[in-house]
C-alpha cells in the first residue's frame, strides 16, 4: 500500500543539509564542485535549497563505503 503513495519532494536549505550531513558550508561547495555531492536546485534569486531525497541517497552512499568499504574491479 505504501509504494502507490507518492511522497512530494521536500527540499532542504543549506543549514539543513549541514546539520543532515555533518559538513561545513564550504566543504558541501567544494564536493559540488568536485561532482561529489547533489547540485542545489534555485528557489529564488538569492535562495538555492536541495532535493532531500538526493541528500538522504548521498548519505546511504557514504554510510555504504565507510562501513563496506569500496570494490575495485579486478582486471
Amino acid at each position: 500500500m505504501s509504494d502507490s503513495i507518492r511522497r512530494e519532494p521536500t527540499i532542504l536549505r543549506r543549514r539543513q543539509v549541514e546539520a543532515r550531513t555533518g559538513l561545513a558550508r564550504s566543504t558541501i561547495y567544494q564536493y559540488i564542485q568536485e561532482g561529489a555531492f547533489p547540485k542545489p536546485v534555485q528557489l529564488g534569486p538569492r535562495a538555492v535549497g536541495w532535493i532531500e531525497a538526493e541528500v538522504s541517497e548521498w548519505i546511504r552512499a557514504r554510510l555504504k563505503v565507510a562501513r563496506h568499504g569500496v570494490r575495485q574491479p579486478r582486471g
